[in-house]
């Protein structure tokens, strides 16, 4: 089994809270205070999770450089005061950058035991096998 070091767990919390504000952001009509914290937040509990090389690497990749492109792009222009732009942009290459884990992680919601059962009802089904199937090169 594998160990989980303390800058892991520190990384869980940065990014778990970076989500957060990034949803408080949007719940109070995109504040961009809130929004910038969470957006640091959350490229700072990245790196700590997987460590600076891999962040680097994951996000710098020759098929990715569109993406990471829109996704800090999305960044730089809530921090100069245009949220709602910004996070428009910011979702696009979120989507685009991880969208290769998705389907990795409508298989383990699927083992929760309430969500699993929730994600297995008919509609549901038919949406969550849209999103989790994979698209091929972006």
């Amino acid at each position: 089994m594998m160990q989980i070091t303390d800058f892991q767990k520190i990384g869980v919390g940065l990014a778990g809270f970076g989500v957060a504000f990034i949803f408080l952001g949007i719940l109070f009509l995109f504040d961009k205070g809130l929004l910038a914290i969470g957006n640091i937040l959350f490229i700072c509990g990245l790196a700590f999770v997987i460590g600076l090389e891999r962040t680097f690497r994951f996000f710098f990749q020759q098929h990715k450089l569109k993406a990471t492109g829109f996704f800090f792009g999305g960044i730089l222009i809530v921090l100069i005061g245009w949220p709602l732009i910004g996070m428009c942009l910011e979702t696009y290459g979120f989507v685009l950058l991880f969208s290769g884990f998705f389907p990795v992680a409508i298989n383990f919601l699927r083992r929760v035991p309430v969500l699993g059962s929730l994600l297995n009802l008919p509609g549901i089904s038919y949406l969550v096998n849209k999103v989790g199937e994979p698209q091929g090169m972006v």
